[in-house]
């Protein structure tokens, strides 16, 4: 009888294991997909219900502003500093054995996934617990002799040998601590847990946060080593995808990985990634704007990677002289009264008291793609029956193509074909 107990208890054991790889295997052969929350939702561990809709826009623009606070060219960044700022969407995952749940802001601008950690030596207020990985019966510190840490450019060895971290963000947030190994645990929109052990994270005993932290810290799904796209690597085939909804929908978007992150059909328009120095960000070619069927060149023919496409930035940022071309032709096709940006941020606002003016259509013309931008991506509200241009200018020729003007576009990134995909949809139903 204990010998046939036995036999069930280990058959019983063996179901539930192969159930368990089976699961794993089909997310991940089939692709997967997770909820990202805009930061202002009202579904978001983040959301001020006190806080009105236009400080929330004015927060977002300022975050944004921190870029072009920043002079020097995107090709000569320095390894230790991200840029731009910081992101809009957050998403949720799990740590640690046994697992805890951790917010992250999302960010294609950084090339880290760290979270505050207990012990804290200076840590911001964030909305969970923080990480105490004393508790976690997987995690453990990288040495600074291993690969992981070697192949990490703003690492640094402590006396004991143990591999540490630090990164800084233009606006003034930081982060310090270990570097460590981690079993992170995905929830897919499917209803099924996906976890990867020996995941690298940034473990942060010191960290400061700028524009109200009260989130754990950052999910860089940039295109450095210990990204999460990175190091998710072939299980995802190379290939991640998202959508934004408008920031005023409460519904979710959706980061997708492997093969639930093709984007195919109709209206489908691809452009190429192209490498420089710094492999964190997502460079393309981008050769014109148009406005409404006048196309607005450069003044110089552009150079191969001239533009950055970030979900951290919440701007459009153009060179000055492209950005002038841009606000001119907009000048002589908009019928409306000019008015000035009531927080003195951005240049081109209107008085629309209907808030059904159509504005003429802005188009990005990259190498091989043309990509349509939604008039609730070019133009928000600042304040009550004023809009503005959610455009702006550089000085020192760099270029970025914001979160705002990806709204309402899936947008996929296949890191082996190196191409980069548009597609027009609702966010609210992908």
């Amino acid at each position: 009888m204990a010998t046939m107990s036995r036999y069930c208890f280990q058959t019983l054991v063996f179901f539930f294991l192969s159930c368990f790889f089976i699961s794993f295997s089909h997310a991940l052969n089939n692709g997967f997909s997770v909820e990202l929350i805009h930061r202002d939702s009202s579904n978001s561990p983040l959301y001020e219900p006190t806080q009105n809709k236009y400080k929330c826009v004015a927060n977002a623009i300022r975050r944004s502003m921190n870029y072009l606070s920043y002079k020097n060219s995107l090709t000569n960044i320095p390894k230790s500093t991200i840029i731009p700022d910081f992101g809009e969407y957050i998403m949720t995952y799990s740590l640690g054995t046994p697992p805890v749940k951790i917010y992250g802001i999302v960010d294609t601008g950084s090339d880290i996934v760290w979270l505050q950690c207990q012990p804290c030596r200076q840590c911001y207020k964030q909305v969970t617990p923080i990480f105490d990985p004393s508790k976690s019966k997987s995690y453990k510190n990288l040495l600074c002799s291993s690969k992981q840490c070697k192949s990490v450019d703003f690492h640094s060895c402590s006396k004991n040998n143990s591999c540490e971290y630090s990164v800084d963000y233009v606006g003034g947030t930081v982060s310090e601590g270990d570097l460590g190994v981690e079993t992170l645990t995905l929830d897919s929109t499917s209803g099924h847990s996906i976890s990867f052990p020996n995941f690298v994270i940034g473990c942060g005993h010191k960290n400061t946060m700028s524009f109200q932290g009260r989130n754990s810290g950052v999910v860089g799904i940039g295109g450095g080593p210990i990204s999460l796209i990175t190091q998710l690597g072939l299980s995802i085939g190379g290939k991640f995808s998202y959508c934004f909804g408008p920031s005023t929908s409460n519904s979710t978007s959706k980061l997708n990985f492997g093969d639930a992150a093709v984007v195919s059909g109709q209206g489908v328009v691809s452009t190429t990634l192209v490498k420089k120095s710094s492999p964190i960000f997502y460079f393309v070619t981008l050769n014109a704007f148009s406005v409404e069927n006048k196309r607005i060149e450069f003044s110089k023919p552009p150079v191969e990677g001239n533009f950055i496409i970030d979900s951290g930035t919440t701007l459009t940022i153009l060179p000055s002289d492209l950005y002038k071309n841009v606000e001119s032709t907009l000048v002589a096709l908009v019928k409306l009264e000019r008015v000035k940006d009531p927080n003195g941020i951005l240049s081109l606002c209107y008085s629309d008291k209907s808030n059904k003016y159509v504005f003429p259509k802005i188009m990005a013309h990259f190498k091989g793609a043309d990509v349509g931008f939604n008039s609730i991506s070019t133009f928000i509200p600042v304040a009550d029956g004023v809009v503005c241009l959610a455009f702006a200018p550089s000085q020192d020729g760099s270029g970025v193509i914001g979160n705002l003007a990806q709204q309402n576009l899936l947008v996929g990134y296949d890191l082996n074909r190196n191409i980069v995909s548009f597609k027009a949809a609702d966010c609210t139903k992908v």
